[in-house]
């Protein structure tokens, strides 16, 4: 059988670091049934394919939409493009494994996905109401996923077929993949991996794991053979012989540092699989984590000596503070936070390795990066960019308003602490061909029914990313930084916007393309460096508001958001009222803020509110910090430290605000001109000592409470009495 092609990472300029492309891979016999036209849901759709069987079944708890867009949808495709049958369940039943069952036992594997948002922040809100819609249901009906929707699948798909291999993937599963704090139980809690009682954990966006893997299995491999896949965790019960240990266990360690005899430590078996390991040979490898400890020779390296000693990088892992210990200790679960995003460059992580009991949860480094080839031939793999017929003319709000948007990239290297993009999609800008994004507006054009003329999005995590990468490969593969951007936008960061502008340009040339909208968030200190792209979005593709996320207003706060100083905003601003004059347009920026965010007390908040008046901004849509899993924000949530710096058990507590009417009273001052805020508002700024911003002069914030009697009408009764009982 021939072999997948390899695609070379060029930007890291290390050839070691290789990747079959996408594309490559010799089809699996199953290609001979061709391409369905929705993949199927039910049996009748299966039998009218010709197929007798699944070779892999997605679960996702998101309604099926045939769109790129839509994970199930992209990975589905995917695996079909390699030749497999892929059937979908969508939003199951969960009170049996019945309807798990649906399209019989797959032969290779359970794939099993929450969506495209994570199933807690589907449901709940910042202040954990229960939300009274989900958008990626029919009808925007809530109710139809399960909290924790990975782990409640994967255990119906274990009851369903016991001895079939369940994959998880998505969002969910992808920020889950170590112990992590939940804000819904405000508890630590285990690796989701061990929780779903899954075979293996894909992280990202997970196409080449997933490639390989399908690959692999449909050779006769078993999932246990699969330890070293980039993109994936595991749980192992013993650790590979021959590697390396960086002990990075403690946040105390002494003054001076001697080495650590390990109780594995035999250096004839060292030397044996290093050897092993020179030529070529994984047998070791492969077999290691049935060997008992006696047997397995591991070198402890402690954290503070890694870089005076030396060892192969490509066979060391870093321990982290094991599960048990994170959950009594929040300075250590700070420190872990710590190392794992130090630990997120594709090109010189390693290894993570975290006990939980007497299971070792084994993270292998994240994916190489997408080449652009590979991006285009994903998103043109054959969507029929619709919701599946079944759900008939019922409106899927999620995919309403993304039908005629256009995904030019992926990642962000943005990092600010309180968004889960970076520890999902990465750093590494992917970005698709000018060509491959073009014929895609034109589908839209040729495809949607309905279609208007307006494309309501240009973009992806962020708008002005597309194609901005290191432009030093060298320093690329060393670096640790956990923002491009911040403190300060990066020497060897390419700043210029010219591929997105000409890209603009050609999208609304294209016939029967009226206008181009830009409604993805937009790096506002990024596009300082460039005021032709500024020129340019402001004269042809805003509808008279831009959306625009200074986040806060002061330094302190900020800096624990990596976020730039609210200067950055301002000279923003007068670029966008300039070009907007010039056009001859009236148009506004809309800004979003954050409340109760670690970092910001009561008067930063209260500074944050008077930057609004005086800038006559009254926010409508404003929003309360939410501590989603493994962003760095919700480390300093739970533990009260600073990840951002090294952790210590003597540094300073960070203000940190927990309290649900606490964290209202935050949310309150964004909404200073709500007059229903008033009187809570009144109460904390007379606790404040700042009474003086009660009034009503310019100055000062809200007006201060009106009497509560009406003056007695002339010639008539008094109705003080009245006035008291309301």
């Amino acid at each position: 059988m021939a072999k997948a092609k390899k695609t070379t990472n060029k930007k890291a300029g290390d050839k070691s670091l290789s990747a079959p492309t996408l594309f490559g891979y010799p089809k699996y016999w199953a290609e001979c049934f061709g391409t369905a036209p929705y993949l199927p849901m039910s049996r009748e759709e299966m039998d009218e394919l010709g197929w007798d069987s699944c070779d892999i079944i997605i679960v996702t708890a998101d309604a099926y939409v045939d769109h790129p867009s839509f994970g199930m949808a992209v990975i589905g495709r995917l695996l079909e493009a390699q030749g497999f049958r892929v059937g979908i369940i969508s939003q199951p039943e969960w009170d049996s494994a019945e309807p798990f069952k649906q399209l019989g036992k797959p032969n290779l594997f359970f794939g099993v996905t929450a969506g495209n948002m994570d199933s807690l922040i589907n449901r709940y809100t910042a202040d954990l109401r229960m939300r009274g819609d989900d958008a990626y249901t029919p009808g925007g009906v809530a109710g139809k996923r399960p909290d924790r929707s990975v782990i409640v699948y994967s255990q119906r798909c274990r009851e369903a077929y016991y001895d079939t291999p369940i994959v998880i993937g998505g969002i969910e599963a992808s920020l889950r993949r170590i112990a992590q704090y939940d804000y819904w139980s405000d508890k630590v809690r285990r690796s989701v991996l061990i929780d779903a009682n899954a075979d293996i954990l894909l992280f990202g966006n997970a196409e080449r794991a997933l490639t390989e893997l399908a690959h692999q299995l449909s050779k006769g491999k078993q999932v246990s053979d699969l330890t070293n896949l980039r993109g994936t965790a595991i749980v192992r019960k013993t650790m590979p012989a021959g590697w390396t240990e960086i002990d990075s266990t403690r946040i105390d360690w002494p003054s001076k540092i001697d080495q650590i005899p390990s109780p594995y430590d035999y250096h004839e078996n060292i030397e044996k699989n290093q050897k092993a390991a020179a030529k070529g040979d994984s047998t070791e490898k492969e077999s290691a984590g049935t060997e008992s400890p006696a047997e397995v020779g591991i070198r402890i390296i402690p954290l503070p000596l890694q870089r005076k000693e030396k060892y192969d990088s490509a066979t060391s892992y870093i321990r982290l503070p094991s599960f048990n210990k994170v959950c009594k200790d929040p300075a250590l679960y700070a420190h872990t936070s710590r190392i794992l995003h130090q630990e997120a460059n594709p090109y010189n992580a390693k290894v993570l390795v975290q006990k939980h009991d007497s299971l070792e949860v084994w993270v292998n480094p994240p994916p190489i990066p997408l080449e652009t080839e590979e991006m285009d031939w994903v998103f043109d793999l054959p969507y029929q960019r619709r919701p599946h017929p079944q759900y008939g003319d019922a409106k899927i709000p999620a995919y309403d308003m993304i039908k005629t948007s256009v995904n030019i990239m992926r990642g962000c290297f943005g990092g600010c602490t309180f968004c889960s993009i970076t520890e999902h999609e990465g750093r590494v800008i992917q970005s698709r061909s000018e060509e491959s994004i073009l014929k895609e507006i034109e589908k839209i054009r040729d495809q949607v029914p309905g279609f208007t003329g307006t494309i309501s999005d240009l973009g992806g995590p962020t708008a002005n990313m597309y194609k901005l990468n290191c432009k030093s490969p060298k320093i690329q593969k060393t670096c640790k930084r956990l923002s491009c951007v911040y403190p300060s936008i990066c020497k060897h960061l390419e700043t210029d916007h010219s591929p997105t502008t000409q890209l603009y340009r050609k999208a609304r040339a294209i016939p029967g393309v009226k206008r181009v909208a830009i409604a993805s968030g937009l790096r506002y200190d990024l596009a300082l460096k460039d005021p032709e792209y500024i020129e340019e979005l402001v004269t042809h593709h805003v509808g008279g508001y831009l959306k625009i996320a200074p986040e806060h207003s002061e330094d302190k706060t900020l800096s624990m958001m990596m976020k730039p100083s609210i200067s950055s905003y301002d000279e923003f601003k007068k670029l966008f009222d300039k070009f907007s004059k010039k056009a001859g347009k009236e148009q506004y920026l809309i800004p979003y803020f954050i409340a109760a965010h670690p970092g910001s007390d009561d008067e930063d908040m209260l500074n944050l509110a008077l930057w609004l008046k005086q800038h006559d901004f009254k926010p409508d849509q404003v929003q309360t910090f939410y501590p989603s899993p493994m962003a760095l924000a919700t480390a300093m949530y739970y533990s009260e430290k600073n990840p951002l710096e090294k952790v210590r058990y003597k540094n300073k507590k960070l203000s940190v605000t927990k309290d649900l009417d606490q964290r209202r009273l935050q949310k309150s001052f964004l909404r200073y001109h709500d007059e229903k805020n008033w009187p809570m508002l009144r109460e904390a700024l007379q606790k404040m000592g700042r009474s003086e911003l009660i009034g009503s002069g310019d100055k000062q914030l809200i007006p201060a409470a009106q009497s509560k009697h009406r003056a007695r009408p002339v010639g008539g009764k008094s109705t003080r009495g009245k006035n008291r009982r309301r």
